[in-house]
């Protein structure tokens, strides 16, 4: 064993679907945290390099930077809610593969 790892983690790791699995999850968290954080630091990156603009007026005294920053929320939930769909499939692709583990290691005893 190297470094205390199990077997078992070693051979589960190394399946394909398990491979597939994490493949999936991060081809969703990475591109989903680099939009988040790029569309949150859009907000103060544009009121600092562009104020006049920001501070136009949309809707009496609602500017464009406050239209913004309202839509961060909206965007956070947007967010939220994809995930969570998406964090059920991997949920239930991550059951397939514990059950499948669990049936293998009764099988072998």
């Amino acid at each position: 064993m190297d470094r205390g790892v199990h077997p078992r983690w070693e051979s589960l790791s190394a399946e394909p679907e398990f491979r597939a699995l994490l493949r999936s999850r991060r081809r969703f968290v990475v591109p989903a945290t680099i939009f988040f954080i790029a569309y949150y630091l859009a907000l103060p990156i544009s009121a600092g390099f562009w104020p006049k603009a920001m501070s136009r007026p949309v809707l009496g005294p609602l500017t464009i930077a406050y239209c913004f920053a309202l839509s961060q929320f909206v965007m956070a939930w947007i967010l939220l809610a994809l995930y969570l769909l998406r964090a059920r499939q991997f949920d239930l692709a991550a059951a397939r593969l514990r059950r499948r583990e669990t049936r293998e290691v009764l099988e072998s005893k």
